[in-house]
């Protein structure tokens, strides 16, 4: 199946009306949960059109501070982590699944700077974004 990034018209806003109509239930259902996760955390979620990507992502932020990116597919949600060399090990540290790990361990850096992307088809596998998410928190 090809993946398709959606949120791609600038003038469509993104709310949870939209999500509705455009993510299937069980996607919708995760997006959800994703978004109760993120406000149990304490963390904000905003929604900007990137003219680059083309395309709406969601910043999470904690104050300041980006704690991960979400885009909106029409399989799947890819979040999207920034870890340091010095903050690599935390990570592989985490009661995360295994697969998320391996593909970590093999990500290039970008400057200095290595993505941890998830994508998370399922409700159950919102269960890792909390746990990174929380450990990206208390990161200086």
């Amino acid at each position: 199946m090809n993946t398709t990034q959606l949120l791609t018209d600038p003038d469509q806003l993104p709310d949870n009306k939209l999500f509705e109509g455009i993510l299937s239930k069980q996607l919708l259902h995760t997006y959800l949960q994703i978004e109760n996760i993120v406000s149990a955390l304490g963390l904000n979620a905003e929604w900007r059109y990137y003219h680059d990507g083309k395309a709406w992502l969601c910043k999470i932020t904690n104050k300041k501070k980006t704690i991960a990116w979400l885009s909106l597919w029409n399989d799947c949600i890819k979040t999207s982590f920034y870890f340091t060399e010095k903050t690599r090990e935390g990570v592989m540290l985490l009661d995360i699944n295994n697969d998320i790990k391996t593909s970590f361990a093999q990500a290039k850096t970008i400057g200095k700077l290595i993505p941890l992307i998830l994508i998370i088809e399922q409700p159950n596998q919102a269960d890792d974004f909390k746990k990174i998410a929380e450990y990206k928190m208390t990161l200086k």
